[in-house]
């Protein structure tokens, strides 16, 4: 008799421990697929940004002349803030994004642009609307994002 009492207590801490385990690693896996689909989300608004950028290179180097849009994009993207910036060097042009704050590193998260265009500034969540510009900078085609509020 006496050696079935440690015999459940132990028994009871092993359970207590795999039970511990298993909780660990289900709120681990949560937490991957959280930020899975937060990145898919800004992916997804990176192609709706460089769309419109798109859209206005074309007809800024068509017609020659200056436009501007105004984006209504969220504020957080699931309760994180998150950035996109536009850039370019001598052999591509791209809008790039991050979930956090902003840094200078270069991000996975791009889509790139048309080859022979120009593209600068940067946009951060939560401070309002994005304002794309796009005009002839001599004969290329410039576009510019920057936040309306900041």
């Amino acid at each position: 008799m006496p050696s079935t009492i440690p015999s459940h207590i132990y028994t009871m801490i092993a359970l207590a421990i795999v039970g511990a385990l298993l909780v660990a690693s289900i709120n681990a896996y949560t937490t991957t697929l959280k930020t899975t689909s937060e990145i898919e989300q800004l992916k997804n608004l990176l192609n709706v940004v460089a769309a419109k950028g798109i859209e206005l290179l074309t007809i800024t180097a068509s017609t020659n002349s200056s436009t501007q849009v105004f984006l209504q994009l969220p504020a957080t993207i699931g309760y994180q803030q998150y950035w996109m910036r536009a850039g370019n060097d001598s052999s591509s042009t791209w809008i790039e994004g991050a979930l956090g704050p902003m840094s200078d590193i270069e991000t996975p998260n791009r889509v790139f642009l048309p080859q022979e265009t120009s593209a600068s500034g940067s946009f951060a969540g939560g401070y309002g609307p994005a304002v794309l510009n796009s005009y002839m900078n001599g004969s290329t085609p410039q576009l510019n994002i920057v936040s309306l509020g900041g």
